[in-house]
């Protein structure tokens, strides 16, 4: 192994990646995914789909999650910063409802592993962020779920600058919060 480095957070399955970096006078060279040192890892999952997205400062996608067909996903960041979430919605786990957060950025290159059956989202800390993230199963628009990003009973703690403006999308307004979850 070595090419990776692994932290476990408060929430079990939540897991932070650190890709090693290999720098000299010409730039820098990292492998972001290699199966075999995830699963070594304890990461074993077969991603099958890539997404990226570009968004402005202010930005705010989520609480999201799948319904029937869940995703566990890997993220990262290749431009910019976010603050990436992720809130437990395993029935029967000790920290449902409880989230979690890390700073994503091109800088540190942290990647943020998130299992199945959890809700995620980000907020965009810097003037522009490209997200991109590996996901276990295809997208289905129809089983799409959320929660409000704001939900007391949540309580996340975003990193909100003061003066800056969010911009959600219309759905993420309207979702409902965790005392009215449903798979």
């Amino acid at each position: 192994m070595g090419k990776i480095t692994v932290e476990t957070c408060e929430i079990e399955g939540l897991k932070i990646i650190t890709p090693s970096v290999f720098g000299d006078n010409r730039g820098y060279f990292m492998e972001t995914y290699n199966y075999n040192d995830f699963k070594e890892a304890g990461i074993p999952e077969v991603f099958v789909q890539d997404n990226q997205s570009a968004s402005k400062k202010g930005v705010l996608r989520g609480l999201h999650f799948q319904k029937e067909f869940p995703q566990d996903k890997l993220v990262r960041v290749i431009k910019g910063e976010v603050y990436d979430v992720a809130v437990d919605l395993r029935e029967g786990s000790k920290t449902f409802g409880q989230w979690y957060g890390v700073l994503l950025s091109e800088e540190n290159k942290k990647q943020f592993f998130i299992p199945k059956n959890f809700a995620h989202g980000f907020l965009v800390l810097s003037d522009y962020a490209e997200f991109c993230y590996k996901c276990t199963d295809f997208y289905h628009p129809n089983d799409e779920g959320g929660l409000l990003w704001n939900d007391p009973e949540i309580g996340v703690e975003w990193p909100i600058p003061e003066g800056m403006e969010l911009t959600l999308s219309e759905k993420d307004t309207k979702w409902g919060g965790i005392k009215e979850f449903k798979r």
